[in-house]
């Protein structure tokens, strides 16, 4: 299941999610990994979760999001979390492309029973329907 957090530059949003990645890590049973763009959270999270700043491997593009969201599960079936940090940057600011990543990495997700939870710097009035549905879920518990 993917689940997004959404808001302007300074709300909280990487905080929240630094907070959910050392919690999901003390409750987890399986691996944890965080994708971001640059290194901001390297001193935020914990030591246990596999931290992957996807500018280093030229991760630029909502399908080349996908594909690592993709690789990271079939080289590790132990994934229970995968969060990501700025992926609206990632995905080069481009809405269309966001929601198909969005649609493309909840279905995966999904199919392969890991959490999914994502960041986006965005006004949530400026998002289309199809993209704040994922706002709106229910936290998994």
């Amino acid at each position: 299941m993917v689940k997004l957090i959404v808001g302007v530059k300074g709300t909280g949003k990487t905080k929240m999610l630094i907070d959910m990645v050392n919690e999901a890590l003390e409750t987890s049973s399986g691996s944890v990994v965080c994708v971001e763009k640059g290194q901001k959270l390297k001193y935020g999270v914990k030591y246990k979760a596999r931290l992957i700043d996807a500018s280093e491997y030229g991760i630029c593009g909502a399908d080349a999001l996908y594909g690592l969201i993709c690789g990271l599960y079939a080289a590790n079936y132990d994934i229970t979390h995968v969060f990501i940090d700025s992926a609206l940057k990632i995905c080069e600011e481009n809405l269309d492309d966001f929601a198909r990543f969005l649609k493309l990495a909840d279905n995966v997700s999904d199919k392969n029973k890991f959490q999914c939870i994502i960041t986006a710097s965005v006004a949530p009035e400026a998002l289309p329907d199809e993209i704040l549905e994922y706002t709106r879920r229910p936290w998994a518990s």
